[in-house]
C-alpha cells in the first residue's frame, strides 16, 4: 500500500475511532512497526492528529490543536467525565460504604473514582491518589489524609504517573484499592495504555484488596493491556445496565460483584 493510500485509510479510521494505537496502524496497513510509526509522525506533522504515547488521537477527539508533547492513549478525562455520570455516582457512593474511618485506602484516577470525592465529605480516611483532581477535592472540601505519588503530571488525563520503581508508594499500605478501568473482559482489567497499565500494577501491590468501579458501558470489547486477572479482584461494583453475560462471566470467576440501580440514586439526589 502506497503513502498516499495509508494516509487515506488511517485518516478514515481516525475519523470513526477518534484514536489508533501502533498495532492499530500496523494492522490496518500491512506495515510494519517502524513505518507505523512513521505514518503516525506524518499524519501529525501534518495537522491530521495527534501524536501520544502508544499513537495517534484524530485532532477533534482532543479538543486540542496538534502538539509536540505527548500525552496517554485514553480519552480525555473532560470527556468521560460527562458519561454515564449518575450510574458513576451511584457506583461511587457504593464503593465509599466499603471503607471505614480510619483505613488506608488507595484510589486510582477516573471519572468513575472522582465521583467518590463527594461522598467522602464527613470520612476520616488515609487516601493515596494518583489524580491530582480528586486530590484537591479532598484537601479542601474534606477531613481525609491526602498523599500523592511521585512523577509526571499529564494534563489532559488528570493523572500522575511516576516513572520510577523506587518511589514514595513503596513505603505505603492499603486495606482496599479502588480502581476504575477502560474495560472488563475474560482476561481480567483492561487498559488501553502501558504507562497507565505499569502505574496500576505498582499500586495494586501495595492493596490487600481491589474494588472495580465499572460502569455497563466497561464490558465492550476495547483496549489490549491486561492490569491484572478477575482473580485479583477483590469486588466489582456496576449498575443494572451491565450486561446478563458480563455478570454471568463475574459469577463463573468467582468475583463478589455488587449490582447498584443508578435510577434510585438520581431521584434521591432530585
Amino acid at each position: 500500500m502506497r503513502e498516499r493510500q495509508r494516509t487515506e485509510v488511517l485518516r478514515s479510521l481516525l475519523a470513526e475511532r477518534g484514536f489508533l494505537s501502533i498495532a492499530d496502524v500496523m494492522a490496518a496497513t500491512g506495515v510494519s512497526a517502524a513505518s507505523a510509526r512513521r505514518d503516525a509522525s506524518r499524519l501529525a506533522q501534518a495537522g491530521l492528529a495527534m501524536r501520544i504515547h502508544g499513537g495517534i488521537h484524530a485532532v477533534e477527539a482532543v479538543g486540542a490543536e496538534p502538539s509536540s508533547q505527548e500525552t496517554l492513549a485514553t480519552r480525555p478525562f473532560v470527556d468521560s467525565q460527562t458519561t454515564n455520570v449518575e450510574a458513576k455516582r451511584a457506583i461511587a457512593r457504593q464503593a465509599v460504604e466499603l471503607c471505614a474511618d480510619g483505613d488506608a485506602v488507595i484510589i486510582n484516577g477516573g471519572t468513575t473514582t472522582f465521583q467518590m470525592a463527594q461522598f467522602l465529605r464527613g470520612r476520616r480516611l488515609k487516601v493515596l491518589t494518583n489524580s491530582y483532581p480528586l486530590a484537591e477535592l479532598l484537601i479542601h472540601e474534606t477531613e481525609n489524609r491526602v498523599a500523592l505519588p511521585g512523577g509526571e503530571v499529564y494534563r489532559v488525563q488528570k493523572l500522575i504517573v511516576a516513572p520510577f520503581d523506587d518511589d514514595a508508594i513503596q513505603h505505603y499500605w492499603a486495606r482496599l484499592m479502588f480502581m476504575s478501568a477502560l474495560a472488563i473482559s475474560p482476561h481480567g482489567v483492561i487498559e488501553g495504555d502501558p504507562l497507565i497499565a505499569r502505574a496500576e500494577r505498582k499500586l495494586l501491590a501495595r492493596a490487600d484488596k481491589l474494588v472495580v468501579l465499572a460502569d455497563g458501558s466497561k464490558f465492550a470489547p476495547r483496549g489490549s493491556l491486561v492490569v491484572c486477572p478477575l482473580s485479583r479482584i477483590g469486588a466489582l461494583i456496576t449498575d443494572s445496565a451491565a450486561p446478563p453475560e458480563a455478570l454471568a462471566m463475574l459469577r463463573e470467576a468467582g468475583v463478589e460483584t455488587i449490582v447498584v440501580d443508578a435510577d434510585a440514586v438520581a431521584t434521591e439526589a432530585a
